[in-house]
């Protein structure tokens, strides 16, 4: 019987086609609210004013984590998404599949006095991190942290980004068998 947020993430987790899919979390109201209370629970006295979630799984799980902190939430926009108005922009350095994303952020979501904490499901190179924390700061905010289900940074890459809070170690994940994808759509 699943006892802790990380044990019903790994309950919910599984690997298609070599990736990694979190999505049946979100299904699964015991398992999401568990996964959302450890995600804020090292957070909790830092008072966090504001969340970002970075497009797309930050953004359910940063707006539930802004929910259970009783705080706002700031979307962080990928690509060329609808987001009015002035933002900070940044291009990440390239992620775990060598890729660079333009990361966008509303300059009127955050001013000076905010504390910010960055949720997310996974973070291996830091990349998207780092660059949402130089929006923030940026912005005239305090970048608090950043919070993750999976958390494969090394030392290196976690002093870069300061406090970094993972629920599950990457470890645990590795057990888990690939599933072949049967996806049949609902059709």
């Amino acid at each position: 019987m699943p006892t802790t947020a990380c044990d019903l993430a790994l309950e919910h987790f599984r690997w298609i086609g070599g990736h990694a899919d979190v999505w049946a979390i979100f299904r699964d109201a015991k398992a999401l609210a568990a996964v959302v209370g450890g995600l804020v629970e090292p957070f909790r006295d830092e008072r966090i004013t504001a969340v970002c979630g970075i497009e797309s799984r930050g953004f359910l799980l940063g707006g539930a984590a802004a929910v259970e902190l009783g705080v706002g939430f700031v979307p962080v926009r990928k690509g060329e998404g609808l987001l009015p108005g002035a933002k900070a922009v940044r291009q990440s350095a390239p992620d775990y599949r060598q890729l660079r994303h333009t990361l966008r952020l509303q300059r009127s979501a955050l001013r000076p006095g905010d504390r910010v904490l960055l949720i997310d499901d996974w973070i291996e190179t830091g990349s998207q991190a780092a660059a949402v924390r130089s929006m923030v700061e940026e912005c005239g905010a305090t970048w608090v942290g950043c919070s993750v289900i999976v958390d494969e940074l090394t030392d290196t890459q976690k002093n870069a980004l300061g406090l970094v809070r993972g629920l599950c170690p990457p470890d645990s994940l590795r057990h888990k068998a690939q599933v072949p994808d049967r996806s049949a759509g609902c059709g």
